[in-house]
């Protein structure tokens, strides 16, 4: 039987650890990779391929609702199960509708994460079993709200929103340059193109527009 490759992104090393191990116990499983923030989670993705992440939704630099959309914007093919601490709907609303497959509690993974994932696997959407089926059909079937025609992933390409991320969280654009192997100049060059693109004049706004959109956790 083929194995489900799976990558690990939580910010808690201990956590990570545990479910490795849980995972690796299983004949079904094989955990390929472990990320500690939302932009290593991505790097993985990229490489590595997996069949399933298992994402935390606070982590430092990229919030896991925004990695979920930076995976459906770039088009790869894995299947995302958020496992968290977080029960608020609101929660559940945003990182389904961004594109996740699963969405479970921390608390009962020990009974319900090897379900979670191969049902994810299969293509199927999963809910924590204390989250209703009645929540996940709403879900589903709400009706699309209008465009927001400043969100990022209308005005932004992904290599602005890695930059505007970096911005945002006071990072200079030696250090941002340094990060993505890009000079200080192109690193100036977008940092123009993304203050022309939103219309701000200061840092601060750019901060201001970064939170807003959660596009990093303060």
């Amino acid at each position: 039987m083929e194995k489900i490759r799976i990558v690990i992104a939580d910010d808690h090393a201990v956590l990570r650890s545990g479910l490795k191990a849980m995972l690796n116990y299983s004949p079904q499983f094989e955990v390929v990779g472990e990320a500690a923030n939302g932009l290593e989670a991505l790097r993985l993705l990229e490489e590595l391929r997996p069949d399933v992440l298992i994402l935390d939704l606070s982590m430092p630099g990229m919030s896991g609702a925004e990695c979920v959309k930076e995976i459906r914007y770039r088009g790869l093919p894995c299947r995302v199960l958020v496992l968290t601490m977080y029960d608020d709907e609101a929660y559940v609303k945003e990182v389904m509708r961004a594109g996740a497959d699963g969405y479970m509690l921390k608390k009962s993974a020990d009974t319900e994460l090897m379900e979670g994932i191969v049902k994810v696997h299969a293509g199927k959407k999963y809910l924590n079993e204390s989250l209703s089926e009645k929540l996940l059909d709403s879900l589903l079937r709400a009706p699309a709200e209008g465009p927001d025609r400043r969100d990022p992933y209308v005005l932004l390409s992904a290599r602005e929103r890695e930059v505007l991320r970096f911005l945002a969280q006071g990072y200079t654009n030696s250090e941002i340059g340094a990060a993505l192997s890009l000079s200080t100049k192109t690193i100036d060059t977008y940092r123009s193109r993304i203050m022309h693109k939103l219309n701000v004049h200061r840092k601060s706004e750019l901060v201001n527009y970064a939170v807003q959109y959660k596009l990093i956790n303060m």
